[in-house]
């Protein structure tokens, strides 16, 4: 097994923790394949020895660092114990989690194990769920508030998540139908510009948003529950004029409102409807001196009771590990030059969110 380096701090300062791994979880669902999972706590804890010998794990350093070594395997056991497999992804984020209460970062209410076993949606051999505390909040949010604002970078999970919690609750007869909608300005575009139909010419701006149907519910079945009303796709500007009752809508891409649209859309709220927005303040495609209804609309409903702002960071990204980086990166720079309102003008079609 996978041995880490000797610890330098003076004996008496050390202390060491042992784990027994039950004989019912096999040691590789524990270490990881090639010791992988191993590999992720001796990198995050690079100045503890962590020794593995049969089923018992031990670890000996910084009582600090001793002490979140043990809480991490007690977090992984407790996942384990779910029938979820543990992956590297989940135990640096546990870890993460764990630092973060231990720093006071966090308040420590929810544990890695609670947040990496919250089930939202299953479907197709797959389960949806929070990755990280923030996600779980977000996703709690949505449960005990009739509006729900998710607000940050693209990867982190907002519009998924929300789409995710939509189908469950369309699933569980909560909501008799689903609306899904966001404004078609991306990237300096004009839907006249476009070429085809009008349906042709606001696909590209909803794709993104049939993209997460397919993979929460059986492709076969989006074109029966979109001809039933179940299921609605439209622009922002379809939204107009209408009471929409009984329904789980999502706006995308808010921070492409106006303050006009924003308020528009949110006196369209009806009985037995909730309603999540997401979008990121650094990413505005409005024309320049139109301001975002995104941006105004956290000064004008912040504590209004009954809706949520669930604000999320790179912390949160759940894309490749480098976007969390890019995200950081051009925080910075924005920091750094003064141009947190003109950044990111420009982003062009692969702006479009996913996962």
């Amino acid at each position: 097994m996978t041995q880490s380096s000797t610890a330098h701090t003076p004996a008496q300062e050390q202390a060491r923790a042992q784990l027994t791994v039950p004989a019912q979880h096999p040691m590789v669902t524990v270490l990881g394949s090639g010791d992988s999972l191993l590999r992720v706590i001796e990198k995050a804890f690079p100045a503890a020895d962590i020794h593995v010998r049969g089923n018992e794990i031990s670890a000996v350093g910084d009582p600090k660092d001793v002490a979140l070594i043990s809480r991490v395997f007690d977090e992984m056991m407790l996942v384990l114990r779910t029938g979820q497999p543990m992956t590297e992804d989940a135990v640096e984020r546990s870890i993460a989690m764990l630092k973060a209460s231990d720093n006071g970062e966090s308040d420590g209410q929810e544990t890695p194990a609670e947040v990496l076993t919250q089930n939202i949606l299953s479907s197709r051999g797959r389960t949806i769920r929070p990755k990280t505390l923030n996600q779980k909040r977000y996703v709690d949010a949505i449960d005990k508030h009739t509006i729900v604002f998710g607000i940050g970078p693209a990867g982190t999970g907002k519009t998924y998540l929300a789409m995710a919690k939509a189908v469950q609750a369309l699933q569980s007869k909560q909501v008799n139908r689903i609306i899904l909608t966001r404004p078609a300005v991306e990237a300096g575009e004009r839907l006249g510009f476009l070429p085809g139909t009008l349906y042709e010419k606001i696909d590209p701006y909803l794709r993104p948003l049939y993209d997460a149907l397919h993979d929460m519910l059986d492709p076969d079945s989006i074109p029966r529950l979109m001809a039933a009303g179940t299921i609605e796709v439209a622009p922002l500007a379809y939204m107009r004029g209408r009471t929409l009752n009984d329904a789980f809508i999502i706006l995308d891409e808010a921070q492409n409102t106006s303050p006009e649209q924003m308020k528009m859309f949110l006196t369209r709220l009806g009985f037995e409807s909730k309603i999540v927005i997401t979008g990121d303040v650094t990413q505005v495609d409005l024309p320049d001196g139109t301001k975002s209804g995104l941006r105004q609309v956290q000064e004008i409903l912040e504590g209004v009771d009954d809706v949520h702002f669930s604000r999320l960071s790179s912390q949160d990204v759940v894309r490749h590990k480098l976007v969390g980086r890019i995200v950081d990166a051009y925080e910075k720079y924005d920091t750094t030059h003064g141009t947190q309102n003109g950044a990111h003008k420009s982003r062009g079609k692969s702006g479009h969110k996913g996962k």
